[in-house]
This record gives structure tokens, sequence and C-alpha cells, in this order.
């Protein structure tokens, strides 16, 4: 075990692990989106969990930084409130926000962070994107690039699902890109979806709704 402070609490904590992991299991809130634990290389896709460490020159993000002996960190300093409000305003940007409409409504990470960061989320229309969000088919869910806000967590569990072959994929580059489906077309009944959609529990903003066939089965 090593020592760390972050925000002027002493930590105890396992050499290498974690520090974000480490400071949400300590109480210490830090913005986030993409990060899961079971990550071993976590991609840092939100930019939302950054932080300053004592001796460095600019903020890190928390999900790829190691804890090491004597590291002070600060999770509240102004210019890391000023790069998370960009950062999370730029997600927003591309962003539908119809709160009401949304199945996350009532546990939405977005509204947390949004409250957190003090920054009111307005309501959006499609037009005002300007990108193509047609709703993209998979045999068992339909995935909204309108919500959906590429932390690529689906990415990660339905790999991790599948013996490394995910059945969603990253596709297109910068602004358009989009997630969707590797098996369109397949039948339901052979995919290995019917029984396990991860990626459905895994998305932060419901942007992974299954069909009405299969909803009832998610939870088999």
């Amino acid at each position: 075990m090593v020592s760390i402070i972050v925000d002027e609490k002493p930590i105890q904590a396992e050499e290498g692990a974690n520090l974000l992991q480490v400071c949400l299991e300590n109480g210490i809130y830090i913005p986030n989106l993409c990060f899961l634990k079971e990550m071993e290389n976590p991609t840092a896709s939100c930019r939302l969990c950054l932080v300053e460490v004592n001796g460095g020159d600019k903020p890190v993000t928390s999900c790829t930084t190691k804890v090491r002996e004597g590291m002070v960190v600060r999770t509240d300093t102004p210019r890391v409130r000023h790069l998370q409000q960009i950062d999370f305003q730029l997600l927003m940007s591309a962003h539908h926000m119809d709160c009401r409409n949304c199945l996350s409504r009532k546990h939405c990470e977005l509204q947390k962070i949004a409250k957190f960061l003090g920054i009111r989320l307005k309501p959006t229309k499609f037009e005002e994107l300007g990108r193509d969000l047609a709703v993209l088919k998979h045999p068992l869910f339909d995935l909204l690039p309108a919500r959906c806000i590429l932390c690529r967590k689906c990415l990660f569990v339905c790999a991790q699902a599948n013996n490394g072959q995910p059945l969603l994929r990253l596709v297109r580059k910068g602004y358009e890109s989009l997630i969707e489906a590797a098996c369109a077309g397949q039948d339901p009944e052979e995919l290995p979806c019917k029984y396990c959609l991860a990626c459905v529990k895994a998305c932060p903003v419901s942007a992974i709704v299954p069909v009405p066939t299969y909803e009832l089965e998610k939870t088999v």
C-alpha cells in the first residue's frame, strides 16, 4: 500500500491502482462517462476526469493515471473545472437533449455531471446537431446516434462478452463518428445478444434501446 493525498484527504491505496477508481471508492467524485473499472487501458475519450497532480505542468485524465507513493492530487482547481466545463459542453453539442422523453431521465449521468459542473442543460432539436442521426438497426435493438456520446462502453462490454470480437463497431471519423451493429441482418435467434444486452446496461444515455420483442429477456 502507498499513501497519497487527494483534495487534502489522506488515502491508502495499492501502488499502480487506477487513480479515478481510487478516488471514487473513497467518496471523491470526479466526473466521468467512458470509464469502467474492468478496463485495463481506459480510453479517456470523454476527457472529463481531469485532475492536477503535483509536479505536473497540466491536468491529466485520472482514468489513465496510476497511483504512486506520495502523490498529491487536486480534483477541484479552477483550471480543472474550466476544462471540464468546456469538454462537457463539447460533448453536449453533439447530443440530442430531450430529457423529458429519455429512458435515462431518472438516472442520467449527464444530468448529474451538468449539476456538478454548474451547467444548464437546454433542449436541442435534431436539425441543430448538423449530422446524420438516422436510427441504426441491430437485430435486437435500435442504436440512436442522436443520443450517443461515443463513450465506447458498449464496445468494451460487447468485446468482453464475445471473446474479444464485439458485435458493435465504431465507424467514420471525427464529428461523423458513430456506433453501428456489425451483425445487421443476422437471425436474432443465432446471436448471443439475446440473453446478454450488456451494451444496453452499460450505455449511460440510453442510446441503445431493445426492441419490444426482446426487452423482457435482458434480465434473464
